[in-house]
Parts: C-alpha cells; structure tokens; sequence
C-alpha cells in the first residue's frame, strides 16, 4: 500500500515542477520579446537621431542601442518588438527627415508627433499604412502635403504653422475617409478644395487658414453631420456661400457671396424629415416622437414638483427667521473670502488690507489665514495627485455680498440670469454725476484720452481735490447690459473684484442713460506701451522687474480663477491690460468685464473680448470655447513678451516669425536659442539659470492641450521661487542698486 501511496506524490510532484518550468520560461520569453525591438525600426530610429542633429533633448536616444523599446527612448512606445508611437514634440530639434526610414521601417506606427520644433525640408511623402495621427504642426517644413493615397487609417493631420506649397490632390479625400481633424493652416498652399472633401464623413475640424486656396468651394457641406469648426478665413475663395455650414464657420478675407437675409415675415424653409416627406404631410407621429413626448411630460411635472417643493422650503426658513431666506433669495454669482470683520458688520466700509510684497505677507494677511485654497504641486516637481494647503494671495477686506444674482459670464460655465431690481446703498462703488465726470475730463476731450479698447475708451479725469482717476465710457453698441438694474449688478460685483493686483472699480455713473466706471489711475502706462513704444523707457525693464510683473499678474489670475467662486474668467488677458504703477507693479485691468460683452454663443463673446488673436489659446480658435485654462494660455504669451520684448503678432518680421508662440515654443528649451531670443534691451544682464526657469514656465503655460497647462496657483509658486532666488542674491550683491542695477550672476542663482 505504501509503494501506492509514494508513486501518485511523486507523479505530483513532477508534474508541479513541469508546470513552474513552463511558466517560468514563458515569463523570461515574453519580457524577452517585449524588450528585442525590430533591427530594421531601430536602425530607422538612429538614423532619425542623426537627421535631428543628435538632439540632446531627446533623452535615451543614442547610436549604440539596440533596444529602444526596452530601454526608454524618449516617446518611443512599442507594443512587443515594433515602435508603435514616435511622440517628439517641444524638444527644440533641428534637422530634417529622411524618406527612406518611412518607407522600410516603422511598418506599425500609428502616431507620429514631431510638432513645435525648428524642423526643415520637406514632409516625408510615404508613411505606413497604419499610421492614424500626423502632427508636424508649428515647424519650418517645405516642399508639398505628403502623399495620403495610403493613408486610410489616418484620423488627425495637422500641418499647419509650416511653409508648405502647392496644390491639394482631389484623390486625397477619396482615401482618407476616416480624418476627423484635418488642419493645413498657416501655410501657402494654393488652387480649389476639392469636391471630394464631402467624403469625409467623419470630419470634426476642418483649418485651411491663412493659405491661398481659391475657386469656388463645394454647394453643400450637409453631408458632414459631425462637421463642428469650418476656418477658411484670409484665403481667395470666390462664389456663393456654402449651406450646410456650422453656424459659428469662420469665412473672412475671402471674396463669397452671401445669401440674402428672407423678407421680413417670410417662414423659415423647412427641412426635409429623415423620411424624405416633407416635415408636414406626415399624419401619425412616430413611435419615437410619442415616446419622446410622454418622456418630456413626465420630467417636466418632477421639475415643477420640485419647484414647488423648493418654494415651500424657502417660505418656512422665512418664517423661522432664516438669515438667509432674504427678499431675494437669489446668491451672487462669485463670493470672494470675507474678513471676520466685514461678515460681521456689513456696513462698514471697505477696509484694504496692506498690500503685501511680492513673496511675503503683511500681518493683516496673517490674521486671516483662515481662508485657504488648495494649490497643486510646484512646477518644477511635477504635477503631484495630492494637493499642498497654502494661505490664499493677498487680498483687499470686502463687504459682505447682498443677497442677489449678478449678470453671469465673468463665473465660468453661467448663463445669462435676469436680475431683480438692486439696492444702490449696497454697492460697493461711490455713484457719479455726469457732470462731475465731464469737468473732470474736460468733456471727455481727446487731450484726455489715455486708452481705447472693445467695451470703450477710458478718459483721464482729475477733480478739483486733487484726485485722479481713470472713466471708462462703455459703448452702448459694444455691451449687452441696457437695463440700468442690469448694469448695477455688473458693478455691484465688479466692485467685489478686490486685490492688489487688480485695477480697483472706484465708482459708476448712470444718468441719462450712460454707462461709465470709474476706476483707479494707475501712473506708469501699459505693459505694452512700456514694451514695445516706449523706448528708452524700457531699459527700466530688468529682468528681475519683468520677474516681479510676471508674479503680479500671475496673482490676479489666481484669485480670480481660484478664489472667486465660481472662477472668474478674463478673456481678455494681454500686456495691454496691465497697468503699472511707479514702482512698476502691476494692476490687471478689464476683470470681470466679460460679463458686459454682447450676448450670444461664446464665440461671438470671446471674439469681442479678446481684441487681439495673438493671445488667444487654440482651443478658442478651434471651438470659440474659453476658460480658466484659456486665460493661462495668454498669460504664457505676455510671459514671452517679456522675455523677447516682440510684440504676439508682427506682420514687419519674416513669415516665420510673425507669431511669437509659433517662432519661440520651439526654442524654450534650448539653451542658446534661447539666449539668442532674449530681449536685447536687457543687453545680456540675467542669470542663465532664472532665463532657463523662466522659459519653464512659459512652455507649459502656451501648451496645445488646455489640460497640460498649469493652474495659476502653481504658477504663481514657481515664480514666487525665481524671485526668492533673484532677491537673495541680489542682496548679496553690493553693487545692486534700484531696477536699473545689474542682475545677479548665473552661478548665485
């Protein structure tokens, strides 16, 4: 019985020690596979390098390798032995490409990113057949489109920002059906747009910009159902407007014919059913439409019961004495932080608190470190999960908010509201008389004129105190608010908007039907005047005082995306609306002004807001949609104002260098074309180091990706580390005397 027993424990454990050597020998041949790249995809890789002149950015890259899958190459990525995604964008390269690594290698890439360098010649004109993304956007590219005849995976190309030339083969959009993103703008592309383009049905973003494409265009784009941004503009289209266009299709600077607008009174045509009858002659409703219908009944009842259900709750907190349960019980649209002192008492004026220094706080600001904010990690560590508490920026003591509900728009993601009639006691704004204004303006003569922009012109206006401030005229035409409780509220809640590096509302005037305010004058002028008209006046700009304006303005942004609450966003964020004082602080000007733009999509109010397309985030130029995010992408672009001293957008230089975004992003890390864009105004006197960090900051703040763009907060805390370090060192330096001194050296920082 025992030789029984022993003969199945032994036939067990042999079996067991065959399983663990299968096992093991599979785990060592899988990793093994996964790591041995393709020779022939990694002699394409080196050969690569070697085209972008062996580009130290491109970290892991090397000659000696045999294994780029396995050992890291920066954005290489592989699945098993083949590269599948060549990710290479922002890193500064130089060089060209070479056809011959697309044509015998690569053979399952799929994505191919090469975008924001300084690359040159011509676009490869083979790829594999796999490839689904090309993005060789904002370089030096030359020569023709690349041939797409193969390319019927393809969903995004993007070459725009290049120097490409010649025509669109009508073969192309018989391919690539499957493109969702198809944009060549920025280039010099000529001839027609094909009539093929209405095979891509799967279209989202069609950008032809800024090219010569002319001809007529195809009658009717309805067969592109996905169709969402059509950007044709500044090219030499001729004919009638197409149909069957999104609403918010951008056409100017081309030569179209538009339909004109029907007789008053005539009915819109209607548009046939999906049935193909026409939208009246059908007698039965569909199964769907009756279910759509009693669908929308029921929810509509569960609302009003809900109402009703509020309405009652709000009657009982009146009844019990609910501070809360007001007259109107609506809430302001943003609520700053309020001191113990103003929750308190209310009526008492406003109480301004010292304004800090740029990285300390005043005692003041210490008392009421009770209100926090959350801040994300610093820059230079990374963008961590887990967020660090920090006392919130520097801020004036506010009233206490009334109980209402201001014009929305300036609270990112509101709707307009309608308002109730408002108290003029509670505003926190001194009220004008015209005729106060106009003595102080000397009738708003042109002599005291200091400004101009979308909402208005701004007058300079000093009173026989002494006093000088600034009036703004609002245009009637340029604003949405008519209604004089309407336009209170605006300034009601303007008047909230209270930090040191806020251009302060003062007051309002609104007799006989004009619209001003009436805000702080702030002495030095516009960053942009200061910059780029003043002359001589700019050698007061060292690099430690571009610093200090960098962080000022970084602060107004954070308290109004992150203490405000909801988020205030500017839109209208430029070196134009930065105003500075003698000591060169900055004021940011038109906070909150949003709120007074023409009603409508929020491309048509952006448009109006933003003045200027040089600051505007792509996001806005694809979509018309503008957030937070897209205020931390204009204030990357005055960063590189003050970093090259050029303006965002100079039709007087070459082609390549009229968008600074477009001509600077690829050269931030790269150390000396970095020095070689400095402004020469500073005459070589800044820390290579602070440069370097401060081209940092720069980079991910004019990111594509609005997600990859930091919040305010960490910005503000990187810059607050530059000026610790320039601070320190200077008062090392002896020598260092006033703005005019000279910076520290690089080795102190």
């Amino acid at each position: 019985m025992g030789v029984d027993m022993k003969a199945p424990a032994k036939q067990s454990l042999g079996v067991g020690l065959l399983l663990c050597s299968v096992v093991i020998l599979s785990v060592v041949s899988s990793v093994y596979g996964q790591v041995q790249t393709d020779p022939v995809d990694t002699t394409g890789l080196i050969s690569m390098w070697y085209d972008l002149k062996q580009s130290q950015s491109l970290t892991g890259w090397t000659q000696n390798a045999s294994n780029p899958c396995g050992q890291q190459w920066y954005g290489v990525v592989c699945d098993g032995s083949s590269v599948t995604e060549i990710k290479i964008g922002s890193r500064g390269l130089n060089g060209n490409f070479n056809p011959s690594y697309f044509q015998n290698a690569f053979k399952k890439l799929r994505i191919f990113d090469a975008s924001n360098n300084n690359i040159e010649g011509n676009i490869p004109q083979q790829f594999p057949t796999s490839l689904t993304q090309m993005i060789l956007n904002n370089n030096k590219l030359t020569g023709g489109l690349p041939q797409f005849d193969q390319l019927g995976a393809l969903t995004v190309v993007n070459l725009s920002n290049n120097n490409l030339t010649g025509n669109m083969n009508p073969n192309y959009f018989n391919v690539i059906v499957n493109v969702e993103t198809f944009d060549v703008s920025y280039n010099q592309l000529e001839g027609t747009l094909p009539d093929s383009i209405l095979n891509l049905a799967k279209l989202r973003f069609l950008n032809l910009q800024n090219n010569k494409f002319n001809g007529k265009l195809p009658d009717d784009f309805s067969r592109l159902k996905n169709l969402q941004t059509f950007n044709i503009e500044n090219n030499q289209f001729t004919g009638n407007y197409p149909s069957g266009l999104p609403s918010n299709s951008r056409v100017g600077g081309n030569r179209l014919t538009f339909p004109p607008p029907p007789a008053p009174g005539t009915p819109a045509p209607r548009t046939p059913s999906p049935s193909g009858t026409s939208n009246g002659s059908s007698s039965h409703l569909p199964l769907g439409a009756i279910i759509g219908i009693a669908a929308g009944g029921a929810v509509l009842l569960l609302l009003l019961a809900l109402g009703i259900c509020l309405c009652c709750r709000k009657r009982s907190k009146k009844a019990l004495g609910d501070p809360e349960a007001t007259t109107s019980s609506r809430r302001p649209w943003f609520t700053p932080p309020l001191s113990a002192k103003s929750q308190s008492d209310p009526s008492k004026s406003i109480d301004k608190t010292t304004k800090r220094n740029i990285f300390g706080s005043s005692k003041s600001e210490k008392k009421s470190s009770k209100h926090r904010v959350f801040e994300p990690a610093p820059l230079d560590k990374g963008a961590a999960d887990e967020p660090v508490v920090k006392a919130s920026p520097p801020v004036k003591v506010l009233k206490a908010p009334p109980s209402f509900k201001g014009i929305s728009g300036l609270g990112a993601g509101h709707s307009k509201a309608t308002i109730g009639k408002v108290n003029k006691s509670n505003i926190a704004a001194t009220p004008f008389s015209v005729a106060d204004l106009q003595a102080a303006t000397n009738s708003f003569s042109q002599d005291n004129l200091i400004g101009e922009g979308s909402m208005g012109r701004v007058y300079r206006a000093e009173f026989p105190n002494g006093q000088v401030l600034a009036v703004k005229k609002i245009d009637s035409s340029a604003s949405m608010v008519q209604n004089e409780d309407d336009f209170l509220s605006v300034v009601d809640s303007l008047a909230r908007l209270q930090h040191a590096n806020t251009a302060e509302l003062v007051g309002y005037c609104i007799e006989h039907d004009q619209r001003l305010l009436v805000y702080e004058y702030v002495s030095r002028g516009t960053l942009n005047e200061l910059l780029h008209f003043s002359g001589e006046n700019t050698k007061a700009l060292s690099w430690n005082v571009r610093i200090k304006i960098a962080l000022g303005s970084a602060r107004a942004l954070e308290y109004l995306h992150e203490v405000c609450a909801p988020p205030v966003v500017h839109r209208n964020f430029k070196s134009a609306n930065i105003l500075l004082d003698d000591e060169l602080n900055p004021h940011v000007s038109d906070c909150g002004l949003a709120a007074l733009a023409p009603s409508g999509s929020e491309r048509q109010v952006s448009a109006q807001m933003l003045g200027s397309f040089g600051y505007s985030a792509p996001e806005y130029a694809m979509s018309g949609t503008y957030t937070v995010k897209s205020d931390v992408y204009s204030f990357g672009v005055v960063m590189l104002e003050l970093l090259t001293g050029r303006k965002p957008l100079d039709s007087s230089r070459p082609r390549s260098e009229q968008s600074l975004v477009r001509w600077a992003t690829p050269q931030l890390h790269d150390i000396d074309a970095l020095a070689r864009m400095v402004d020469p105004s500073l005459k070589g006197i800044y820390p290579a180091k602070s440069l370097s960090r401060f081209a940092d900051i720069v980079a991910l703040c004019v990111q594509p990706e609005p997600e990859f763009r930091p919040p305010m907060s960490e910005v503000v805390q990187a810059l607050v580390r530059l000026m610790q370090r320039a601070s320190l060192s200077k008062r090392r330096s002896e020598s260092a005397v006033g703005i005019e001194s000279n910076e520290p050296s690089e080795t102190s920082l």
